[in-house]
C-alpha cells in the first residue's frame, strides 16, 4: 500500500473507532473537533465556537454562497455557516462515523436543505468544476499525506476570486530540530507538518493572494492543555480503555510542550484565488 493510501486508511480507522468517537463527543463537546479561542473563558465548547465565528467574520457576506468544508468532522461549523449566515455548505469528510453523526445533527437542526455531507478524501475531491465561493477547513489538512495535492484540489474547485479560510496545527517556520517533534509525527503517521511559510509559498504558486494570516499559537497551547485537563478529570465518563486515555494524555502533553517551546504554530489563514 502506498504511503498516501496507508495514511488515509489510518486516519479513517482512527476517527471511525468507538474510542475516538467517544473521546471527541464527550470531551470536545460533540459538535466541533478543532482548536478553540480562550480569550473570554475556559469552556472548550464555547471556545471552539468562537473560532468558527472569528473565521466566519473574515468571509464577508455568506448568504447564498457555496462553501466547501474540508475535513468537516461532526459538522459544527457547517451548521453555524448555514444556520446563522445562510450559506450552502458541502461537508467533505473521510470518517463514516462522523459523517453519520453530522447528518443526524443536521436533520435535527432542520438544515438538510443547506448542508450536504459527502464521504471522501480532500486530496481527490469529487467535483468536476470550480463551483465554491469559499473553501473552509479547520485543523484537518495536517492529516493529509500530500498537502500539495489538497491545495491543488482547493485551487481547482474554487471559483475565481473565491476565498480559502482555514486553520492547521503546524510546525514553526524556524524549527531547527525536527527530532523534537517526532512524537507528534508518529501520532499522525506522517513525516512532518506544514508551516505558515509552506502555505504562503504553495498558495502563492497556485495563484492565491494572502489576505490575512493571524498567528494564534498560544491558543493552541491553551486548547490542548484544556483538553488534557478535561480528559484527566472525566476519564471515568468514557467507555475508552485506560490505555487509550493514557495514550491521549501523553499525546496532548507533546502538543502543549511543542507550543510552549516554539516548535509548533497555529493560526487562522485567509487567502484569495485570483479573479
Amino acid at each position: 500500500m502506498a504511503q498516501t493510501d496507508q495514511s488515509i486508511a489510518l486516519a479513517r480507522d482512527y476517527y471511525d473507532s468507538d474510542e475516538a468517537d467517544d473521546f471527541y463527543r464527550t470531551i470536545w463537546g460533540g459538535e466541533d473537533i478543532h482548536v478553540g479561542l480562550y480569550d473570554t473563558g475556559p469552556d472548550i465548547t464555547a471556545a471552539s465556537r468562537r473560532t468558527v465565528e472569528r473565521m466566519a467574520g473574515k468571509a464577508g457576506t455568506l448568504k447564498g454562497k457555496h462553501v466547501l468544508d474540508l475535513g468537516s468532522g461532526y459538522g459544527g461549523a457547517a451548521r453555524v455557516l448555514a444556520g446563522e449566515y445562510g450559506a450552502l455548505v458541502t461537508c467533505l469528510n473521510l470518517s463514516a462515523v462522523e459523517n453519520e453523526r453530522n447528518r443526524a445533527l443536521t436533520r435535527e437542526a432542520g438544515l438538510e436543505d443547506h448542508i450536504t455531507v459527502v464521504d471522501g478524501s480532500f486530496d481527490s475531491l469529487p467535483f468536476e468544476r470550480p463551483q465554491f465561493d469559499l473553501a473552509w477547513s479547520q485543523d484537518a489538512i495536517l492529516h493529509a499525506p500530500d498537502r500539495r495535492a489538497v491545495l491543488d484540489e482547493v485551487a481547482r474547485v474554487l471559483k475565481p476570486g473565491g476565498d480559502f479560510i482555514f486553520t492547521d496545527p503546524m510546525q514553526a517556520d524556524a524549527l531547527q530540530d525536527k527530532d523534537a517533534l517526532q512524537p507528534i509525527y508518529d501520532r499522525i503517521h506522517l513525516p512532518d507538518l506544514a508551516s505558515f511559510g509552506f502555505y504562503r509559498t504553495e498558495l502563492s504558486e497556485r495563484g492565491f493572494d494572502e489576505i490575512e494570516v493571524e498567528e494564534l499559537t498560544g491558543q493552541m497551547r491553551t486548547h490542548y492543555a484544556r483538553i488534557g485537563e478535561e480528559l484527566d478529570a472525566r476519564r471515568e465518563e468514557l467507555d475508552a480503555s485506560d490505555a487509550f486515555v493514557d495514550r491521549m494524555l501523553k499525546g496532548l502533553r507533546h502538543w502543549v510542550s511543542g507550543a510552549e517551546n516554539g516548535l509548533l504554530a497555529w493560526g487562522i489563514m485567509h487567502f484569495r484565488k485570483a479573479p
